[in-house]
Parts: structure tokens; C-alpha cells; sequence
């Protein structure tokens, strides 16, 4: 069984109710759940063109909807960070001790053929056991 499990989300999506009954068997239910969202902040260029309040808002409407995506999630604990979504994933399983990583995988290109181009990343650079998840 595995003690610390990371279940990466996006937003868009919140989180999977297939990668949390996945965790929290993997856990034996005893171990700890984080949900971690990653806030990509604009790229390139286009950070010219948005001013920082626009930014800090961006940030605060995120958290917000973080919470209240988790809040109701027994035994599970919420956290964001600000960064590049494959990379962060793994310096967080890197700096938190994560045993096992559950993520979900949907609709690869055809260069990721088996996997999505994040979960498929993720798999290859993990310091920890990986597990994804492909909903039908």
C-alpha cells in the first residue's frame, strides 16, 4: 500500500471520481490524498499583454474553484501550484515524498498514441510508481 498518493486535476475537468476510488484503494485507507491543480500562467508573448492584477485574479478565481471542488472530498487535501503541468506534477512528487502518482488520461494525438501527451510525460519522468487512469 502506498502512504502518499498525488491525484493531479485540471479545473476544466475537477476531479475524477475513478482516480480517487483508485487512490484511496491504493492507500488501503490509510494513507494521505493530495489534489493537486497546476495554474499555468500566460506563456510567452501574451504575458505582455496581461497587467499583474489581471494575473493575481486569474490565480484567486482559481483557488476559489479549487476549494470548492475539494471541499467536500473526505480525506483528501487540496493543493495548487503555479507552473508548467508535466513539470510541476513531478518536482511536487519529487519534493513531497509521493509515493504513487493517479492520473487520468483522455483523447492522445496520434504521437502520444497510447497515452495523453501530459500523462505520457509524467510516466517517463515520475520518481515514484504511476498509475493512469483511462476513463471508458
Amino acid at each position: 500500500m502506498y502512504q502518499k498518493i498525488l491525484v493531479p486535476m485540471a479545473l476544466d475537468h475537477g476531479v475524477s471520481k475513478g482516480t480517487l476510488e483508485i487512490a484511496k484503494a491504493l492507500t488501503g485507507g490509510t494513507g494521505e490524498i493530495i489534489a493537486l491543480h497546476v495554474y499555468e500562467a500566460p506563456q510567452g508573448s501574451v504575458q505582455a499583454y496581461v497587467d499583474d492584477e489581471a494575473k493575481q485574479e486569474g490565480l484567486a478565481r482559481a483557488r476559489a474553484e479549487l476549494q470548492a471542488k475539494t471541499e467536500h472530498l473526505n480525506g483528501v487535501k487540496a493543493e495548487m501550484v503555479v507552473g508548467h503541468t508535466y513539470r510541476s506534477i513531478i518536482d511536487y512528487a519529487s519534493e513531497h515524498s509521493i509515493d504513487c502518482i493517479v492520473m487520468g488520461s483522455h483523447k492522445p494525438g496520434f504521437s502520444d498514441y497510447l497515452l495523453g501527451s501530459t500523462a505520457a510525460r509524467v510516466v517517463r519522468h515520475a520518481p515514484c510508481a504511476v498509475h493512469v487512469y483511462r476513463s471508458t
